[in-house]
């Protein structure tokens, strides 16, 4: 205490030292005779330390790296590791296209396979189908005897047309299956719909209403006496009610197709009109059968002659058909290949 106080302060970087004058003892006598409180002013001595540097490390232990970068090499520095993220991003995005091309191509080899296998299922149908239609439309019309169907004007007679008119139609809607079946896209994946347009909607509906409407003006015409000789109505329906039928399921057939953008729209008609004319073919030769009245003679007479002209309109569309969809795939190759 008589020679002076000190105090120390230890911080990681540096150590203070403070200590007292020795001047100032007599005054710290006097303040502790008179116990005054008083402070005392302290200096501060840093003392710094020397940085120990040791060149010398274990084996065990590798030696730091060091890099010394000058004012003009910090530049490039920062230039060349920004190039390096550039090219880790580029690589990583080069490395997500090719996996994204893996896998579609992963998915198109696996929706190849089935479609390949299905294609081999559609090779017999292109026989399998025209036979069909061929054993249930024209052989019972064209090698069944009228004697074993027609048996005299009533219902049974009627009822065996009908039935044989029956097994067309399901032969027919057998075909017709197929047929889109075949018409069908090879890639699953594309929509393979087709719709008809307005106009020929139009015109189909306008030459089915025709057909339909004739004979039942002719039925009209005879139940009023407008007509003469009067034909009764189980004769008339033995020779134009399976026309009638099978008329009003064609056009169901059809107008469905059209709802469903079927890719047979364009061959319903034709099929069902083929068979419409062997159908008043045999009208003509039960007419004789029935002795029925020359009107009606020539309005089944009128009706084959309609159902030709519009079996060939039909024709027609199918050639104009083709070559549209010819001019389209033209169009579609050139626009591909200046893209």
């Amino acid at each position: 205490m008589n020679q002076g106080m000190a105090s120390l302060a230890r911080s990681p970087s540096a150590m203070s030292i403070t200590r007292i004058p020795q001047g100032h003892s007599k005054i710290l006598q006097l303040l502790k005779a008179s116990k005054v409180p008083y402070v005392l002013p302290f200096r501060r001595v840093h003392i710094r330390r020397s940085p120990v540097c040791c060149t010398k490390f274990p084996q065990w232990e590798p030696s730091p790296a060091t890099y010394a970068l000058t004012e003009k090499a910090g530049d490039k520095f920062l230039d060349k590791s920004s190039e390096l993220f550039e090219t880790l991003r580029s690589e990583s995005s080069d490395s997500k296209d090719e996996a994204s091309i893996t896998k579609a191509e992963d998915r198109t080899d696996t929706t190849n396979q089935p479609v390949a296998q299905l294609q081999f299922l559609k090779w017999p149908l292109w026989l399998l189908g025209p036979s069909v239609l061929l054993g249930t439309g024209m052989v019972p019309t064209l090698w069944l005897p009228i004697s074993t169907i027609f048996i005299g004007p009533n219902v049974v007679s009627l009822l065996s047309l009908i039935g044989l008119d029956c097994i067309f139609n399901l032969g027919c809607t057998l075909f017709l299956l197929m047929a889109d079946y075949c018409a069908k896209s090879k890639n699953l994946g594309q929509a393979s719909k087709s719709k008809p347009p307005v106009s020929y909607q139009f015109w189909n509906l306008v030459a089915t209403l025709t057909g339909l409407a004739i004979p039942l003006m002719m039925l009209f015409g005879s139940q009023k006496g407008y007509l003469q000789p009067q034909l009764p109505f189980i004769p008339y329906a033995v020779l134009l009610g399976p026309y009638i039928l099978l008329l009003s399921v064609q056009m169901l057939t059809e107008m469905l197709t059209w709802h469903w953008e079927s890719p047979i729209w364009l061959v319903t008609p034709v099929v069902y009109e083929a068979y419409r004319v062997l159908q008043l073919m045999r009208g003509l030769k039960l007419g004789v059968e029935l002795s029925a009245p020359a009107w009606m003679m020539h309005t089944i007479r009128g009706l084959v002659c309609w159902w030709v002209l519009i079996l060939g309109v039909q024709l027609m569309r199918v050639a104009w058909f083709a070559g549209f969809t010819a001019r389209a795939q033209r169009q579609q190759s050139s626009a591909s290949a200046d893209a």
